[in-house]
């Protein structure tokens, strides 16, 4: 399974701080629970992909519209550089390989 890969699974997502200074992202789904503890700079590291891939996202969206121009509406967003997700893998704090 991928990125572009759907789905019927469901689950829950809980984002906080925990009381020794981490943020915790907690995903639940069946059968399954997932907590994965960052230190805040880390947190804000994967936030700024999350804004990131958000804004490619809405571009992606707005090229399947018709275009009355030849440019498309990213190129003036990204100043004609192309940017994409990480590729960093992250590993949970506490966990093993």
């Amino acid at each position: 399974m991928g990125i572009n890969s759907e789905t019927d699974q469901v689950g829950e997502m809980q984002i906080g701080p925990t009381s020794t200074g981490m943020v915790r992202i907690f995903v639940a789904g069946h059968g399954f629970e997932l907590p994965m503890d960052f230190t805040p700079a880390e947190a804000e590291e994967i936030a700024q992909e999350i804004m990131d891939a958000a804004t490619l996202a809405r571009g992606a969206k707005a090229d399947k519209k018709p275009k009355d121009h030849a440019r498309s509406a990213n190129d003036d967003k990204t100043g004609g550089r192309k940017t994409g997700g990480s590729s960093k893998k992250r590993r949970p704090k506490g966990s093993s390989a």
